[in-house]
């Protein structure tokens, strides 16, 4: 960034007092708040987290510097305030792909196109775009779902969102566009389904490895102290029966020495 469009210092200080206003809105909405999901509450988070990240590019801007504060991403979703007893619903869903094995894809569209009768002269399966085209109006998503590695594809992230609405939409109202106006209040449920949850899961279970793994140094530790314990109880015996059989040994010579006289 150069000079010119640099921010001026009076507008990093405004960001800053941006930022004590609202971390000053967010407590009040906090004490206040009426449940756990208060609107309140979450719209002052949200609008702490933008000031927060409005004075943090500014501060980086003009000085070169960065805060110590890190902004969550919106991995929830906000307060439902949709229709308590809907009457219609939408199911939203996206799976995401990645393309592992054109040859495969392309030989799979090969025989989908082979089979049809009535297809038109011109191979679609020879490309990429046109073998996918293929596969999807052949089989149906879930079925693609399932069998994914067979037809050379590799899975990504997915999610399923359950939205609520007070009626119906009119045959064809939104084909055009279906996902540009998802209102995410009216979010009854959604499952998402991520690599990144299977990282996380294997990092709590190397963590609880290690901790099993200290437990059982801690028990070899333990068996080696009672072993040792052990062989000093039967060294401490095998003395006193030594000493035992010392003191016999030297109570017995007098009276042999007498009985010899």
């Amino acid at each position: 960034m150069s000079d010119a469009a640099q921010p001026t210092a009076a507008e990093v200080r405004a960001a800053a007092e941006a930022v004590k206003t609202a971390l000053d809105r967010h407590l009040a909405a906090v004490e206040r708040r009426s449940g756990e999901e208060d609107p309140a509450v979450y719209d002052a988070f949200n609008e702490l987290a933008a000031a927060a990240e409005a004075y943090d590019e500014l501060l980086y801007d003009r000085y070169d510097e960065v805060t110590p504060f890190e902004i969550p991403g919106e991995d929830t979703l906000p307060p439902y305030t949709g229709p308590e007893e809907p009457s219609a619903l939408s199911v939203l869903i996206r799976r995401d792909y990645a393309v592992a094995e054109p040859q495969r894809l392309m030989a799979q569209a090969r025989r989908v196109e082979a089979a049809d009768e009535e297809a038109p002269d011109v191979e679609a399966s020879g490309t990429v775009h046109g073998a996918l085209g293929l596969l999807f109006g052949e089989f149906e998503p879930d079925e693609i779902a399932s069998r994914h590695k067979e037809f050379g594809l590799e899975e990504g992230d997915s999610t399923l969102w359950v939205t609520a609405a007070d009626e119906s939409a009119d045959p064809g109202e939104w084909l055009q566009a279906p996902f540009e106006e998802v209102d995410p209040e009216r979010v009854v449920c959604r499952f998402d389904v991520s690599t990144v949850f299977d990282e996380e899961f294997d990092d709590d279970i190397e963590d609880e490895e290690d901790i099993e793994d200290i437990e059982d140094d801690g028990d070899r530790d333990d068996e080696d102290g009672d072993a040792d314990l052990t062989e000093l109880d039967g060294d401490l015996a095998t003395d006193l029966d030594t000493d035992l059989d010392e003191d016999e040994d030297e109570d017995d010579e007098p009276a042999r020495l007498e009985a010899d006289r």
